[in-house]
């Protein structure tokens, strides 16, 4: 029996469209930055989709032209004494593991910013298409963290460790036709670009679900048998950098909108 796909929260929105269920991240007012509620979300709407059998693929997007600029520092900062690794362990570990063991494909549609923890979403993503307008950015040194979100296995072995390595530290971003000639994103587009987004998506919806189920299930065994095993030690890592004065800097120098002046 068919179940019927259909969540609307103030920070998610879904719609079911040829057999594909379309995520929104909804928070343009802070770039949809992730907060708590679009995090557990966006795990929630993952899970339906996955039981629901009209939905044969998942599309992330985001709201206004914006993938999205990573993790709501402000709401981190509002929390005292808060540990990073159990931050982690509730959200983004749980995200991306929830992305990687869905049997379905996941499709991440990158419009504008994709920085930190929202790169790290988009990476754990079946295939990524983005706009011409996307640029990816690691973000993590800039406030003064280590990667997490995945993005310490996935960056490597997409563009290699001395590419990551140096976009990690520079903190640059990376174009969409940059992306797209080291093999980051599947594909780019311009005016045609939500036609793109939906004929990809649909072909997948169309295709031999079982046999995407087990090849998902069988890239996963060959290519990222240690994924929860990172997730779980970047979060340690994280934990540490989160209490250096650096990380302070960092955070400070984000709210006053000034460039960070480390020690």
């Amino acid at each position: 029996m068919a179940v019927a796909f259909f969540i609307m929260t103030q920070t998610l929105l879904s719609e079911l469209k040829a057999g594909a269920a379309i995520l929104t991240l909804n928070r343009p007012e802070r770039a949809n930055a992730f907060n708590f509620e679009m995090t557990q979300a966006l795990i929630n709407a993952l899970a339906q989709a996955e039981n629901d059998s009209q939905t044969h693929c998942i599309l992330i997007r985001g709201a206004d032209k914006i993938f999205s600029a990573g993790q709501d520092i402000r709401e981190i900062q509002q929390g005292e004494n808060i540990s990073y690794r159990e931050h982690l362990e509730k959200t983004y570990n749980a995200l991306i593991l929830k992305i990687r063991n869905l049997d379905k494909p996941v499709i991440a549609a990158v419009r504008g910013a994709c920085a930190g923890a929202a790169f790290g979403v988009a990476l754990a993503c079946d295939l990524r298409i983005a706009h011409s307008s996307a640029y990816f950015v690691v973000g993590f040194s800039g406030i003064g963290l280590a990667p997490d979100s995945g993005v310490s296995l996935f960056l490597p072995k997409y563009i290699g460790l001395g590419r990551a390595q140096e976009y990690f530290y520079s903190n640059q971003p990376i174009a969409a036709g940059l992306a797209y000639q080291w093999g980051l994103v599947n594909r780019v587009g311009g005016w045609d670009y939500q036609r793109l987004i939906m004929q990809i998506a649909q072909e997948l919806a169309e295709g031999p679900h079982e046999a995407f189920a087990l090849g998902k299930r069988a890239f996963n065994q060959a290519i990222l048998p240690n994924l929860a095993e990172a997730l779980a030690s970047e979060a340690i890592l994280q934990e540490e950098a989160g209490k250096t004065a650096n990380h302070r800097e960092g955070v400070q120098a984000f709210l006053e909108k000034r460039k960070p002046k480390f020690s």
